[in-house]
């Protein structure tokens, strides 16, 4: 792998770039890929050797699927040749091995990090791009769906409509509360500015706590990570979107639950291991929290006998509120934009690109 992430060359590979599509995705976004390029490019996509996908923009396909060897034998020969893949191959651990001729990969997420440092190339000249930011609206159409369901009370209107019942009630209201954001990237961002436009006021903790940092940000004040603690303690909702690196690891621990407002609305759409998940459960259990839509889990799948799917004021969305119908021609947008930058030598112009030190 010898490809200079981040600098600038005046001339692309001078050879057809074989790239690969190692998970499952739809024939007609492929053949966009394939005719992008047709004299520069040759392009590998054989759905018979993906696992079949179980819904649109599935990217790990059927986890039941297995290859005969014949197959196996045909898969690896196809990464052999590769320059370029669409997607870190799934069960791959010697990736450097397997496709010495790799110089990019273009993933389908955005929290690849520890994928990377999984496989040891930390400290490779592998460029990755990644989807950052692809996800952006469908997550926060996800965190304002939980919040509004929340205050406009749906689950007791549900049960009210299937009882026949007319009672009045009083609901309230997202104007007027503070939304705390932990990781004001790209998706924390569209959350801040979405919930600006119900009124409400916007705090983030942020690495940058430069001046004009939080205009840049939209939001209206940025804490530091010594103020954590305070800043979860004047927010009536949390919004969690970090991403997971070393850092980022148990951020969230049982002092910092312990200082959320009482009633407080809990979101994560980040990951799991950011928040220590029995303090959390023990939380919504005496109501410190008051009610909390989680996407992502310490274990995933969630284990049956985990106590979250029973109580009531949690919502369980199986690490899916990132995916919607679209992703993949989004994904296949930019692909196709950084491919023209690869061929022509721009690999600066190549994004959003893979902090590998930081993960992110």
């Amino acid at each position: 792998m010898t490809a200079a992430a981040g600098s600038t060359r005046t001339e692309g590979p001078q050879q057809p770039v074989t790239v690969v599509i190692t998970s499952p995705l739809e024939t007609e976004h492929a053949a966009r890929i394939a005719a992008a390029y047709p004299d520069r490019v040759e392009m590998v996509h054989r759905p018979d050797l993906l696992p079949p996908p179980r819904f649109i923009a599935d990217h790990g396909g059927d986890p039941a699927w297995r290859r005969t060897p014949e197959q196996e034998a045909a898969w690896q020969e196809v990464l052999g040749r590769a320059e370029v893949l669409w997607d870190f191959p799934a069960g791959i651990t010697d990736l450097q091995d397997i496709a010495p001729r790799l110089r990019w990969v273009q993933t389908t997420s955005a929290g690849v990090g520890q994928v990377v440092k999984r496989l040891g190339l930390g400290e490779s000249d592998l460029i990755v791009t990644t989807a950052s930011g692809v996800h952006a609206r469908p997550l926060t159409e996800f965190v304002f769906a939980a919040l509004l369901s929340h205050v406009k009370c749906f689950p007791h209107l549900r049960a009210e409509q299937q009882a026949h019942r007319w009672e009045r009630f009083c609901a309230t209201e997202l104007h007027g509360q503070t939304m705390a954001i932990v990781g004001p990237g790209r998706i924390g961002r569209e959350v801040a500015r979405i919930a600006r436009c119900f009124g409400m006021t916007v705090w983030a903790m942020a690495r940058d706590n430069a001046p004009g940092r939080a205009e840049q940000l939209g939001v209206d004040r940025l804490w530091t990570r010594p103020e954590l603690r305070e800043m979860l303690g004047g927010a009536d909702c949390v919004v969690l979107c970090t991403p997971h690196t070393p850092e980022t690891e148990g951020l969230i621990g049982r002092e910092e639950i312990a200082s959320l407002k009482p009633g407080v609305v809990l979101v994560n759409i980040a990951r799991g291991v950011v928040i220590d998940e029995d303090a959390m459960i023990e939380s919504l259990r005496d109501g410190r929290i008051g009610f909390a839509a989680l996407d992502v889990f310490r274990t995933e799948p969630l284990p049956p006998d985990s106590p979250l799917w029973d109580l009531p004021n949690v919502l369980i969305c199986p690490h899916s509120a990132s995916t919607a119908d679209t992703e993949n021609a989004k994904i296949t947008d930019r692909f196709i934009t950084n491919l023209g930058h690869y061929l022509t030598g721009a690999y600066d112009q190549m994004e959003p690109q893979l902090d590998k030190r930081r993960l992110y």
